[in-house]
């Protein structure tokens, strides 16, 4: 999402840049940074692959056929890579390819789309071809209706759209090439159930569930920070008692930077700006480890004994700073600012079962968010 820009002088453009913040929500409220000391605190998010995937599109693969005006850097061409080791290129490149799966696996993406529309028009096609995923995770996919594209229908036959009932607004999908148990597009418990149409799909396989969302944004000046609270509550309720059935892959746009490895420029958004509040980053490490005691205020979250979660991404590459989204403007993606907020979660004893998660920091320019990609080894 591009962040409105502020008016002033070089020096306050400098802060803006310098304090970039990312808010995934699509609507003008959502979109844009809230204004902390006289600037904007914008979320600029910044794809990250690691390090094996960043800047390594390649090979025979499909890719978005080359814009005449864009010039080679910008389609990645030989493009520099930003100061925290991720590539530049504005577009998807014109060849991108990566290793197909391998036997006895399967492969799950999730990629915020900021719009389907808008992204068909710049190479998502290509991307869904190079990856093939066995399940493709959209978020914020702005649908008013389930779209009825073949490119779409041929490759996935259960296709599951949770759609808004606000127009051109979030929107949450999973696409698959595996028949699921059970579909659910609700989130158990909250008070305020229009208000979760178009953030999450739940499917129940044999032997996990996988579910999707698109995380309530805290909105401009933290003011939706009671709605993201609220979320969160029954959200972790939510996932906590689907781990006592079975394990759970969680993906998708989780608006959340969970540490200051997570962002650019952590002390100036810190508690300012939607994504890096202590409220945010606490639910989410509560979620991970359910043995951090909540605050006196907040009621404990379902019952029992709760299981442990794994950010994968992050377990996987301890100390990379690289991230998800690029803000449009403010060059963010050449200056590598920006936050990690796609991710894949899973249930702590499905760990052993990854065979890999990485971002696709190539795949940039059909949307601001880069995908990510997780293999799991044995069936669902």
């Amino acid at each position: 999402m591009s962040p409105k820009r502020v008016a002033g002088g070089k020096a306050k453009r400098k802060l803006e840049e310098e304090s970039t913040g990312a808010e995934t929500e699509s609507d003008a409220e959502a979109q844009e940074k809230p204004k902390a000391q006289g600037r904007a605190s914008k979320k600029a998010r910044v794809d990250g692959a690691g390090a094996k995937s960043a800047g390594k599109a390649k090979g025979k693969g499909k890719g978005k056929p080359a814009d005449d005006q864009e010039d080679a850097a910008g389609r990645g061409e030989g493009s520099e890579l930003a100061p925290n080791g991720q590539p530049t290129n504005k577009v998807i490149p014109v060849n991108v390819s990566f290793p197909p799966r391998e036997a006895g696996r399967v492969r799950i993406a999730t990629w915020n789309i900021c719009g389907l529309a808008a992204a068909q028009k710049k190479g998502f096609k290509y991307y869904v071809e190079a990856e093939d995923p066995d399940i493709l995770i959209l978020t914020e996919t702005k649908v008013n209706n389930e779209p009825a594209d073949p490119a779409l229908t041929s490759r996935f036959p259960h296709r599951y759209w949770s759609i808004a009932d606000k127009k051109t607004y979030s929107g949450t999908a999973i696409l698959s090439k595996i028949k699921p148990i059970s579909v659910n597009t609700t989130l158990p418990g909250h008070p305020d159930p229009s208000s979760v149409k178009g953030r999450i799909v739940s499917l129940e396989f044999e032997s996990c569930w996988l579910v999707g969302t698109y995380v309530v944004n805290a909105g401009t000046g933290l003011k939706t920070l009671d709605a993201k609270n609220e979320w969160n509550k029954h959200f972790t309720a939510y996932i906590r008692s689907l781990d006592r059935q079975k394990p759970v892959v969680w993906a998708g746009d989780l608006n959340v930077a969970p540490t200051e490895k997570d962002l650019t420029n952590p002390k100036p958004n810190w508690n300012k700006t939607p994504g890096y509040t202590e409220a945010e980053t606490r639910a989410f490490a509560r979620i991970l480890d359910p043995s951090l005691s909540p605050p006196a205020s907040e009621p404990e979250a379902g019952s029992g004994e709760a299981g442990k979660f794994v950010d994968v991404w992050r377990k996987n590459h301890p100390d990379l700073r690289h991230y998800t989204y690029f803000g449009y403007r403010f060059q963010c993606r050449s200056k590598g600012i920006g936050w990690r907020l796609d991710m894949f979660v899973v249930s702590e004893r499905l760990v052993g079962r990854v065979r890999m998660c990485e971002i696709r920091s190539e795949i940039y320019g059909a949307s601001d968010h880069c995908p990510v990609t997780l293999e799991l080894e044995g069936v669902l």
